[in-house]
């Protein structure tokens, strides 16, 4: 077992020298990012007659410098909103429900820098999602609702730098969606 350890160790020291770029995030950065889901499980189905893309806006600062030499952490919070209408008419009038998701929470991240211009990171996000269902239309059914959850997850993620200060940015994970692309700048 100590050999295997020793071997991953010198694996993960070798890799690191060969394909490591100089740091993107540092301590002391921070920076914003603002972006649109593009794949999410919410509000998926017929009747639904307008969405609003899920969005979010997610705040890091970097704390921690000089892991594994070029790597670093980065603390912050993130918020997400997403919403949409299911709406079905009748001969007798129209029935359905508004409803929206609203995600808050604190995210940690590990940032590597693999390609010169890139800041690759994972992380996760510890958070809080408030649903709610209100109901809309001229049949009165008498149907709100609002429910409540801690969430976890995680995120992969990669800012690429067309200037010191802004790039574009891209996300996997879970959180308001799957998929999330958008913008980064750096303050």
């Amino acid at each position: 077992m100590k050999k295997f350890i020793v071997l991953v160790m010198a694996t993960m020291v070798i890799a690191s020298n060969l394909f490591a770029q100089d740091p993107m995030f540092e301590k002391g950065d921070k920076v914003v990012n603002v972006g649109v889901g593009l794949l999410s499980a919410l509000y998926t189905g017929s009747y639904y007659t307008s969405k609003m893309p899920p969005i979010s806006i997610s705040y890091e600062q970097g704390i921690i410098d000089n892991v594994l030499d070029v790597a670093s952490i980065g603390v912050g919070g993130y918020i997400g909103f997403a919403s949409a209408k299911w709406e079905t008419t009748y001969s007798t009038g129209s029935y359905g429900w508004k409803y929206t998701n609203f995600i808050i929470g604190a995210r940690g991240s590990f940032h590597y820098p693999l390609v010169d211009n890139l800041d690759t990171y994972a992380g996760i996000l510890l958070g809080y999602n408030v649903v709610s269902a209100k109901e809309i239309g001229n049949v009165p059914l008498g149907f709100n609702a609002s429910s409540s959850a801690a969430i976890f997850s995680g995120y992969v993620g990669g800012r690429y730098y067309f200037t010191d200060k802004i790039g574009a940015m891209a996300e996997l994970g879970t959180g308001i969606a799957y998929f999330n692309i958008g913008v980064a700048v750096k303050l």
